[in-house]
This record gives structure tokens, C-alpha cells and sequence, in this order.
């Protein structure tokens, strides 16, 4: 198989076991620290027998799918949606749309109330998980360790909520102190089986030992550098949960204390009023922590440069994911040169096609 050779590996998504292999083309393939990865693509169906094969293989919501490049794994995920196609001249094509695995945890809640006390955020992590993975039918092989965060927190998540599981987490990795957390897709070395496994990092996930290093000229083919300041933010309030107890009186919701970037605006910003809502949040102190994570991820403009690389003139893969990069840009915008370190936190492949070479889009945010 040629190592530029996507394919499809259908699994049962309780049991992984193999359904069948397909053949993939227009695909389109991401990966990403902080936001659920995707993949979309077709499988042809040239006849009859394949036909057939899809057919019993490809059922949204219980099917995984693997996307091999050569007998790499570059990516895993539930397969959602499906779409059989026809064109004029009568061809026929499945269109599938999938997303990461913990997509799987946006579709779960928690109806038992959950409590923890001075617990590591890490251990909610996986408990979360594991309430997931405990219920009937609920096991779909997400794999962690024991690893500790080293900081430790009281939350209680009521069942009269219904809070979504993954929702749960991505508050819980926001908060001051916080982490980052993904589910990660490989194949095991020695016993070469699939794996996904969660992945921590407090505060930050980093992988890799050396880095990589990227120049323009050379294998940047093309790079965007966007400014945005429209998330931009000086003085920040958050909303927290709305107390109904006393039915008496007005509902109102717990706020945060109101915070202001006095040395921003003393620097020249303008005041800009940023808010956000944790409605599952009951308690001062944790919304105030939201709070002030918030603000500080909103105190300046956003910007997450990313540039475009030939895969077939640099050895890349989504492992690459947390790895520190070295970026060298000279150009007449980057006159006196670029020269920066970046981490690498989202990852978009484009597969070979006609006159267009094999392509790896990275984005990346300041190390």
C-alpha cells in the first residue's frame, strides 16, 4: 500500500470489532487540543458486492471509524451521518461525516448526582468518564491512566440538571488552574492493537522532545496569520446557576464579581465587556475562578497563525498534536525574518488529489 493511501476501517463501536476495510476518497481529516476533531469522506461504490459491504458495515451511531494512512492511524472517531449519493451517470457514493470520540461524551449525562470533595480534577476527569462508561450499553473502550493534576476541587453535578458529560469537562478545563483534554487515536506498538486513550495536560498538553522546524521558503507552502479582536475583552462578569429555592422572591442567577483589566485600559485599550454563563456553577468561589479565566483568555486579541506544509518534504502526523514547532518566515511583511516558537494545537489534512499535492494545514498558538 502506498503510504499516501487513506482507507476506512469500520469497527462496532462497543466491541471495536473490524465490520470491514473501504476505500476513502475526498476526504478531509482534523484533529485539535481544545475542539472535537472531524472527518468526512466517500466511499465509492463502484458495484454491486461493495455496495453491499457499506451497507451492512456503515450504520451511524454505532459504527467507529479508523482512518488509516498506511498502516498508520491518523485518526478515529463515531461515524454520525451517512448520505448515499447518485450522480447523472448513475454512480453511486456514501458520504460520511464523523466525529472524535468525545463527541460520544456530548451525548451522555449524568442522571445520578455526582459529588466530589478536595478530589484531583483529574480523578473527576475519569470519573466522569467511568460513570459514562459504567452504564449498560455505555462502554465504548475510552482507555486513561492515573496520572495526577496536583490541584484539587470540590464539585457537586446534580442529576435535576442533566448536565452533559462532555460539557461538564470542558467547564471543569476552564476554570482557573485548569487543563486541556482530548482523546487521542493510535495504534498500540507491541500488541498493534486500536487504542483511545484520554489525554490530560495541566495546564497545557506538550508532546514531543525535539522540535520540529518549518521555514518559508522551504516547506510552508502558505501560511494565514489572523488578528481577531472581536472576543476581545477589558471587564468580565459570569453567570453562575439561578437559585429557585424561594419561590417568593425573584429568580435571579450568581454572578461573579466584575473584573477589570485596569493595566490594559491604562495601556490605551478600550473598555469591552466580555460574559459567559456556567449555569451548572452553585458556587462563589468556583464561578469567580471562571471568571477569572475568562478574562484572561479574552484580554487580548486572538491570534492562532496557521500555515500550510507538503507532507511529502517533511515526515508529519497528527501525533504531532502539543509538539513545539520552529517557525522561520522571510518575506516583505517579515523582512528582518521571523523566527518563533509555536505549539501546535489543531492539525487539518488534505489527501493528494489531481495536480495537488499531499497537504497538512497547521495551527498553531504562541509556546
Amino acid at each position: 500500500m502506498n503510504a499516501s493511501t487513506y482507507r476506512a476501517v469500520l469497527c462496532d463501536l462497543r466491541s471495536d470489532q473490524v465490520l470491514d476495510v473501504l476505500p476513502l476518497t475526498e476526504l478531509s481529516l482534523d484533529d485539535y487540543i481544545g475542539k472535537i476533531g472531524s472527518a468526512t469522506a466517500t466511499v465509492p461504490l463502484p458495484n454491486r458486492s461493495i455496495a453491499a459491504r457499506a451497507r451492512a458495515a456503515v450504520e451511524p451511531g454505532r459504527t467507529a471509524l479508523w482512518i488509516e494512512r498506511g498502516r498508520e492511524i491518523w485518526w478515529g472517531g463515531i461515524l454520525w451521518t451517512a448520505n448515499l449519493t447518485g450522480d447523472e451517470r448513475g454512480r453511486l457514493g456514501l458520504q460520511v461525516q464523523a466525529a472524535g470520540w468525545a463527541s460520544y461524551l456530548e451525548h451522555r449525562s449524568v442522571f445520578h448526582t455526582q459529588e466530589a470533595k478536595q478530589t484531583d480534577q483529574y480523578d473527576i476527569v475519569r470519573g466522569l468518564i467511568a460513570y459514562a462508561q459504567n452504564t449498560e450499553g455505555g462502554d465504548i473502550g475510552i482507555e486513561y491512566g492515573a496520572e495526577p493534576s496536583g490541584t484539587l476541587r470540590d464539585r457537586t453535578y446534580r442529576r435535576y440538571d442533566q448536565p452533559r458529560i462532555g460539557e461538564l469537562i470542558d467547564q471543569l478545563a476552564s476554570v482557573e488552574g485548569g487543563f486541556e483534554w482530548r482523546i487521542m487515536s493510535f495504534r498500540d506498538p507491541g500488541s498493534g492493537r486500536r487504542v483511545k486513550r484520554l489525554q490530560l495536560g495541566s495546564p497545557i498538553i506538550q508532546a514531543g522532545t525535539s522540535e520540529v522546524v518549518l521555514d518559508r521558503p522551504g516547506p510552508v507552502l502558505s501560511y494565514g496569520w489572523p488578528v481577531d479582536a472581536t472576543v476581545q475583552a477589558t471587564a468580565w462578569q459570569t453567570r453562575g446557576a439561578t437559585d429557585n429555592r424561594n419561590q417568593a422572591a425573584e429568580s435571579v442567577p450568581l454572578l461573579s464579581e466584575l473584573l477589570v483589566d485596569r493595566d490594559g485600559i491604562a495601556a490605551g485599550w478600550p473598555r469591552l465587556d466580555g460574559t459567559s454563563d456556567h449555569s451548572t456553577v452553585t458556587e462563589q468561589r468556583t464561578l469567580d475562578a471562571h471568571a477569572r479565566a475568562d478574562l484572561a483568555a479574552a484580554r487580548r486579541p486572538q491570534t492562532i497563525p496557521e500555515v500550510t506544509v507538503a507532507l511529502g518534504r517533511i515526515a508529519l502526523s497528527p501525533a504531532l498534536l502539543g509538539v513545539i514547532v520552529r517557525l522561520r518566515i522571510r518575506d516583505d511583511w517579515f523582512a528582518e525574518g521571523l523566527d518563533e516558537r509555536y505549539r501546535v494545537v489543531g492539525i487539518a489534512v488534505s489527501p493528494p488529489l489531481r495536480g495537488r499535492p499531499e497537504t497538512a494545514r497547521l495551527f498553531l498558538e504562541a509556546a
